[in-house]
C-alpha cells in the first residue's frame, strides 16, 4: 500500500495501479473516455487531467493525465484544482465540437457515458456554430448499428476489437479529427464478440441493432439478473423487457466468470423468447378443440397421472428445479436423462472425476490468470466462446508478464507500452483439436488428430509428467511436441487443462484428468475445465440418472407407460428412429416446453413452459457453479409458468391433494438437497424469495422508468396495480430499496452521475476487481488438496484410416448449432449452410472438389451436402455441422460412406 494525497486528504491505495483507477476506487469522480479496466491506459482522450505536485512545497504543479500516472508513495495531486477543471472542460468541448445534437433520438440517450462526463465536467453550453464534420455510416451486420458522426475518437472500439478480442476487420483510418472507425468496406463484423462494442463505446457510435429496432429507452426497461442459456459457461447477464417482450441482453459483471464481456450468441440469442413459435396455451390433442384452460387441462391430467406408470425425461436446458420436480413426480427410479448413452457416459465420467476433489475446476478468471494452457480435443471457440476469449487473455497477459520481468519500470496498466514491448510474443497455448480454430494463430503448439489419437497424446503428456504412468508409442515428431508441452506445463505456476464433450470421446476426459493430476504432483496450482453441451448439462449429469436409451428399452418391454418429457427436443439428442420408437411405445406423452419442435408434435398433452425471461430457476455451469436467474416480466398468458410449478401441481393432482401448497425456488432446491446429497448447499446459491433490505424489496425498474400509465392508456388512464412476484426479492415497480443489493440480485448498474454501464465501477471493490460482497454462485464440487485418486491407465488404440469408410463427427458453429439462439433472426442470418468437410487427401481420392455434392447417410437418413475441403482435418474423418436447420445434432461418432453426387444439393 502507498500513502497518497488527493486535494490535501490522505489515502491508502494499492501499488501497481494508475491514479485514475485509484481515484475511482476511492469514490472520487474523474472523467475519462479512452481508459477501460479491461483495456488499460493509452492516454488518448486527455479527459482525465489532474494537477500533480512534486511535494508539499510545490504550489504550481503540472497537468498530467491521471490514467498515465503511476501510484507511488507520497504522490500529491489535485482533482479539484481550477486549472485542471478548466482543462477538462475544454477537452470535452473539443470532443463535442462535431458531435451532433441528437440525444433525443440516439440509442444511448440517457444511458450514455459521454452525457455523464459532459455533466461531470460542467460543459453545458455549446459555442461552436459552424458546419460539423459528417461521415457515411456502414452496414456492419445484423447485430451492430454504426453512427460515426457521434464519434469522439477515444479509440476504445479498435483497442477492444483488435487487441483484446483479436478481430481483424475493424480498424481506424485517416488521422487528426477525421479518423474513421469501421471496416474497409461495408460488411458483417467477423468477430463473434462484436456485440461488446455497444458497451465498450462511450457514445452512440456502435449500438445494439436489435434493441434499436424496438426503439426502447434503456431506462424504460424492466430488468432482472439472469444467466445465459446458450452454453455451459454460465455468463451473467441482465435481461431487459418492455411490453412483455425481451428487448436486449447486456453484460452483468462477475469477476469469476464473464467479467465485462459476452459472446454474440449470448447477447443476441434472446429472441427465441419473442418467437412466433412459442407455446402459449395448453393443448389436449385428439379432441375437437385442442386449446384448453387450466381447469380442463388438470381434468385430463388426472386421468393420465393415475393408474399408469410414469416415467420422466429430463433436460440439460431445464433448470435444476424443474428436473428435480420431475424426479419427485415420477420417482427417482423412473427418471431418465434426455440424452444419448454416449453423451451420458461421458458426462458421468466428468462428474465422477470432479467429485474426487483432486483438481480444482477452472473458472474463467482462473483461465485468464493462468500461465500455460492445454486444450485437448475441444473446439472452445464454438462450444464455449467466452472461455476462448479468456484463453486469449491468458496468452497475452503471460507474454506481458514475461516481458516485464526484465522491464520493471513499466506497469501492467500501461497498455501502449506493453504492446510496444511484447510485439508478437505470446504465452503458452497448446491447441490440440480435430480441425482448425481461430485460436491457432495465438497458439504455441497446434496439433490435429482424430479423438482417439488426441487422447493418446494426452496420456503421453501425462507419462512425461509422471514416468510411472504407461508409455504411449508415438512418432518422433509428435514426441517432440509432447515433450515441449510437458515441459511448459511442469514449469508453469498456474496451468489449466481444458477438454470437453464435443468429440464424444470418453478417453479424452480421462487423459485430461491424468494430465491435471500429474501436474498437481509437481507442486503447481493446476486447474481443470470440461466444457459441457448445454446450459444445465452439469446439473442434469449430477443427478446420475440413466440415459434416454434406457427409457426406450423399458417402454418397449412394459405397457401402460405415460411419459413426461421436460423441455427437451429428443430428436436433437438421439437418432430420429430411436425417438420414434420411444413415442410409438408409450401409451401417453405429456410434453412441457416453450417452443414448438418435433418432440412437441408427439405430445398428447402439451403444456406451455416459461423461458428464463418469464420464470425463476437455477443452472449449474461447467465448473459446478450453481447460479440463479430471475424472472424479468410476468407474461400475460396466465398458463405460461415455470415447468417446476406445473410439475408440482401435477404431483398434487396425482396424490389427490387439492391444496397444492406454495413453493418457491429455494424450497424445490432444498428438496433436491434431500433427494440428492451431491447438491448440498445449492439452495443458498442466491438470496431467498423473502430477502429484504430495510424491509424493502428490490425494484426491477430504474427510478427514471416512464410510461406506467401511458402504456395502457387505451384501456384506462389510471395506473394499474403492480404485478406481484412471490418467488424472488424483486418487485415489478421502480419503488423499493434504492441502494446496492447483493451481487446476485443486481438488476441494473446505476449510480448518481453514472447512468451508463460504466456505473459498474461504483459496484466494485476496485475498478476491474470483484463486486462488493460478491457472491459468484455456489460451487458444488469441493476441492480436497490431499486427495490422491488413481490415474486412468486404459489407453485407446491408435486411429486407423479405413477404406471407403469415414469416421463422422459433428462440427459445432457458434451461430446455428445451439437450439434456442437459432430462433434469433440475426443468428439465423450468420449460420452457415449445411456442408460436409473432408481432408484434401480424402477429397482427392474421391475425385471431389470444393462445392461439389456428396451424399452422406446418417441415422438411416441421407443428406446431399456440398463439400468443403479442410486442409487441417486428419485423413479418415468427416465433419458435418451440428444442429443446423434440417440437420441432426449428431451426438455420437460412427463410420459412414460417401457417395459422390452429380448435381447441387
Amino acid at each position: 500500500m502507498s500513502t497518497i494525497y488527493i486535494d490535501n486528504k490522505t489515502y491508502e491505495v494499492k501499488q501497481g495501479k494508475n491514479l485514475l483507477e485509484a481515484c475511482l476506487g476511492l469514490g472520487i469522480d474523474v472523467p475519462y473516455f479512452c481508459w477501460h479496466p479491461a483495456l488499460g491506459s493509452v492516454g488518448a482522450c486527455r479527459q482525465c487531467a489532474v494537477k500533480v505536485f512534486k511535494d508539499e512545497n510545490d504550489t504550481h504543479g503540472k497537468l498530467m493525465m491521471s490514467c498515465m500516472e503511476n501510484i507511488k508513495e507520497g504522490l500529491r495531486v489535485s482533482v479539484a484544482d481550477k486549472t485542471a477543471q478548466a482543462f477538462r472542460s475544454q477537452v470535452i468541448e473539443w470532443l463535442m465540437t462535431n458531435h451532433p445534437h441528437d440525444c433525443p433520438v440516439c440509442d444511448e440517450g440517457g444511458s450514455c457515458h459521454l452525457q455523464d462526463m459532459t455533466v461531470m465536467t460542467g460543459h453545458d453550453y455549446r459555442r461552436y456554430h459552424f458546419k460539423k464534420r459528417t461521415y457515411t455510416n456502414q452496414y456492419l451486420g445484423p447485430f451492430i448499428h454504426h453512427e460515426m458522426n457521434r464519434c469522439i475518437q477515444c479509440y476504445r472500439c479498435v483497442r477492444y476489437y483488435h487487441d483484446y478480442a483479436g478481430g481483424k476487420d475493424l480498424n481506424v483510418f485517416a488521422a487528426h479529427n477525421h479518423v474513421y472507425f469501421g471496416r474497409e468496406w461495408d460488411g458483417v463484423l467477423q468477430s463473434p464478440f462484436s456485440g461488446n462494442l455497444a458497451e465498450v463505446c462511450p457514445t452512440g457510435v456502435f449500438t445494439d441493432k436489435t434493441l434499436r429496432e424496438h426503439y426502447t429507452r434503456k431506462w424504460d426497461l424492466t430488468t432482472a439478473p439472469s444467466v445465459c442459456q446458450h452454453c455451459s459457461v454460465g455468463c451473467n447477464t441482465i435481461a431487459g423487457e418492455r411490453y412483455e417482450k425481451v428487448r436486449c441482453i447486456t453484460n452483468r459483471f462477475n469477476s469469476q466468470i464473464n467479467g465485462y464481456f459476452l459472446c454474440d450468441r449470448g447477447r443476441f440469442g434472446y429472441e427465441f423468447v419473442n418467437s412466433a413459435n412459442r407455446i402459449t396455451q395448453p393443448l389436449v390433442r385428439h379432441q375437437a378443440v385442442e386449446a384448453v384452460d387450466e381447469a380442463t387441462l388438470m381434468g385430463h391430467m388426472r386421468k393420465l397421472l393415475s393408474g399408469q406408470t410414469l416415467i420422466g425425461i429430463g433436460s440439460p436446458r431445464a433448470s435444476v428445479e424443474s428436473n428435480t420436480a420431475l424426479m419427485q413426480l415420477v420417482g427417482r427410479e423412473n427418471f431418465y436423462q434426455g440424452i444419448s448413452d454416449n453423451v451420458g457416459f461421458i458426462e458421468r465420467r466428468i462428474v465422477e472425476v470432479m467429485q474426487t476433489g483432486a483438481v480444482q475446476p477452472a473458472s474463467l478468471q482462473d483461465i485468464q490468470q493462468s500461465d500455460a494452457i492445454l486444450v485437448l480435443g475441444e473446439d472452445i471457440w464454438n462450444t464455449a466462446p467466452v472461455m476462448a476469449l479468456s484463453v486469449r487473455q491468458s496468452v497475452l497477459k503471460t507474454a506481458a508478464h514475461q516481458a516485464l520481468e526484465h522491464n520493471e519500470g513499466i506497469p501492467m496498466w500501461h497498455d501502449a507500452a506493453i504492446h510496444e514491448l511484447v510485439q508478437h510474443e505470446k504465452g503458452f497455448l497448446a491447441n490440440c483439436t480435430i480441425s482448425a480454430s481461430p485460436l491457432d494463430e495465438i497458439s504455441t503448439c497446434v496439433l490435429r488428430h482424430a479423438p482417439d489419437d488426441l487422447a493418446r497424446l494426452g496420456f503421453a503428456i501425462a507419462h512425461q509428467l509422471n514416468g510411472w504412468l504407461p508409455r504411449v508409442l508415438v512418432d518422433e515428431d509428435t514426441l517432440a511436441y509432447i515433450i515441449d508441452i510437458a515441459v511448459f506445463l511442469q514449469q508453469a505456476k498456474r496451468p489449466v487443462i481444458i477438454s470437453g464433450t464435443s468429440c464424444y470421446n470418453e478417453a479424452l476426459i480421462r487423459a485430461a484428468f491424468d494430465i491435471a493430476v500429474a501436474c498437481k504432483a509437481t507442486g503447481n496450482e493446476v486447474r481443470l475445465a470440461y466444457v459441457m453441451p448445454e446450459c444445465n448439462s452439469m446439473g442434469l449429469a449430477m443427478m446420475q440418472a440413466p440415459s434416454f436409451e434406457s427409457a426406450v428399452l423399458r417402454t418397449t418391454r412394459e405397457k401402460n407407460i405415460t411419459a413426461i418429457v421436460l423441455e427437451n427436443d429428443l430428436y436433437r439428442n438421439v437418432p430420429a428412429l430411436v425417438a420414434d420408437l420411444f413415442f410409438n411405445s408409450v401409451e401417453h406423452c405429456i410434453v412441457l416446453d416453450s417452443l414448438n419442435n418435433p418432440t412437441t408434435q408427439q405430445a398428447d398433452i402439451l403444456i406451455p413452459a416459461a423461458t428464463f425471461a418469464e420464470g425463476d430457476g437455477t443452472l449449474v455451469n461447467y465448473e459446478g457453479r450453481a447460479q440463479r436467474f430471475f424472472q424479468v416480466f410476468m407474461p400475460g398468458h396466465t398458463t405460461l409458468r415455470e415447468s417446476w410449478k406445473w410439475l408440482l401441481k401435477m404431483k398434487a393432482v396425482r396424490a389427490g391433494d387439492t391444496n397444492n401448497g406454495v413453493y418457491h425456488p429455494e424450497d424445490v432446491l432444498a428438496q433436491a438437497e434431500q433427494l440428492l446429497p451431491q447438491f448440498a448447499g445449492i439452495s443458498d446459491s442466491a438470496p431467498h424469495h423473502d430477502f429484504r433490505i430495510n424491509g424493502q424489496a428490490l425494484p426491477r425498474e430504474p427510478h427514471r422508468y416512464s410510461g406506467r400509465t401511458a402504456m395502457l392508456s387505451n384501456l384506462a388512464v389510471s395506473e394499474p396495480k403492480p404485478k406481484q412476484d412471490d418467488d424472488s426479492p424483486f418487485s415489478f415497480t421502480m419503488e423499493g430499496y434504492p441502494g446496492m443489493p447483493p451481487s446476485p440480485l443486481i438488476p441494473f448498474f446505476w449510480s448518481p452521475g453514472w447512468n451508463s454501464i460504466q456505473a459498474v465501477n461504483k459496484y466494485q471493490q476496485e475498478p476491474g476487481g470483484a463486486l462488493k460482497n460478491e457472491q459468484a454462485g455456489k460451487l458444488l464440487f469441493a476441492y480436497i488438496p490431499d486427495a490422491k485418486p488413481g490415474y486412468f491407465k486404459d489407453i485407446p488404440e491408435a486411429f486407423v484410416v479405413r477404406n471407403n469408410k469415414w469416421l463422422l463427427f459433428p462440427q459445432y458453429h457458434l451461430f446455428g448449432s445451439e437450439e434456442l439462439s437459432a430462433y434469433a433472426e440475426g443468428v439465423r442470418e450468420l449460420s452457415p449452410e449445411p456442408y460436409v468437410a473432408l481432408s484434401a487427401n480424402d477429397a482427392a481420392q474421391l475425385g471431389l472438389g470444393h462445392g461439389q455434392t456428396v451424399t452422406v447417410k446418417v441415422f438411416e437418413q441421407a443428406y446431399d451436402l456440398q463439400v468443403q475441403i479442410d486442409s487441417s482435418l486428419p485423413n479418415g474423418l468427416v465433419l458435418i455441422p451440428a444442429g443446423l436447420q434440417n440437420m441432426p445434432v449428431m451426438n455420437w461418432n460412427g463410420y459412414v460412406s460417401l457417395i459422390k453426387g452429380s448435381g447441387k444439393p
